[in-house]
């Protein structure tokens, strides 16, 4: 089984007003990661070490996409945090057409080499939009002709589309460059876009998570955007049901 983390913009409303019981809660719940995005305005160090004294570790993390000018402050925050694995995503308008799906290809190859030559690995967090029809494949296909080397954190709910798309065949897919999961589940509402305690919605956990390599996944992150029920109950009953499912390794 792999480690369990939970991506801490889940739990960002109430981080604002107090970002340390927030991380103090998420290790007494029993997560053994925790994935950023953002630091509550602390330096990196000061963030790990806060983070390693309850027991955890920092496993990934969600920045600004890689450019020329801010590619320095990313790699020195990834260093600070002692992690080797940097995430971003596309946005729609990345997949309007074959030429913005290149160009955006570009942009991710640029972040590759500029991260990759210090060490580190940068992967790519989807959301629903790559996963829409475009022409007679999905808009996925098309950016894997133009960067087939690309790294994956696989959102399962988003990449099943509101259930047009089986998720699972989708991580089975790209097994092979997905270190990183993010689950969460939901009931594929689009308005209200509410997503639940995963366990509880529509999404197929199980068949997600064995459809990855376990030679190459790293960590299963839990993640929930807005949740109709209190978000702290939801990460909790998240982290109960893949680890009492043997499905994801916690520290309880």
């Amino acid at each position: 089984m792999k480690p369990i983390g939970l991506q801490l913009y889940t739990l960002r409303d109430l981080a604002q007003k107090d970002s340390i019981a927030v991380l103090r809660t998420v290790a007494r719940i029993g997560y053994k990661g925790v994935e950023t995005a953002g630091l509550y305005g602390m330096k990196p160090k000061e963030f790990r070490k806060i983070v390693e004294d309850l027991g955890m570790q920092v496993c990934s993390a969600h920045m600004a996409f890689p450019t020329a000018e801010n590619q320095n402050e990313i790699i020195e925050t990834a260093l600070g945090l002692g992690i080797k694995m940097v995430g971003s995503g596309l946005g729609p308008d990345d997949f309007l057409s074959r030429d913005s799906i290149r160009a955006a290809a570009q942009r991710v190859q640029y972040a590759q080499q500029a991260l990759g030559a210090k060490g580190l690995i940068f992967y790519l967090h989807n959301h629903w939009w790559e996963f829409e029809p475009f022409e007679d494949k999905l808009g996925y296909d098309y950016f894997l002709e133009s960067c087939p080397k690309a790294w994956f954190q696989i959102d399962a709910y988003w990449a099943a589309n509101f259930g047009q798309v089986d998720p699972a065949k989708q991580v089975r897919r790209f097994k092979g460059r997905t270190m990183l999961l993010h689950i969460k589940d939901g009931n594929f509402a689009r308005d209200p876009a509410y997503h639940v305690a995963v366990g509880s919605g529509k999404i197929d956990v199980p068949a997600v998570i064995q459809a990855a390599d376990p030679n190459v996944l790293k960590w299963i992150i839990v993640e929930l955007d807005e949740c109709a029920t209190d978000m702290v109950q939801a990460v909790t009953e998240s982290y109960q049901y893949l680890v009492s499912k043997g499905l994801a390794a916690g520290s309880k």
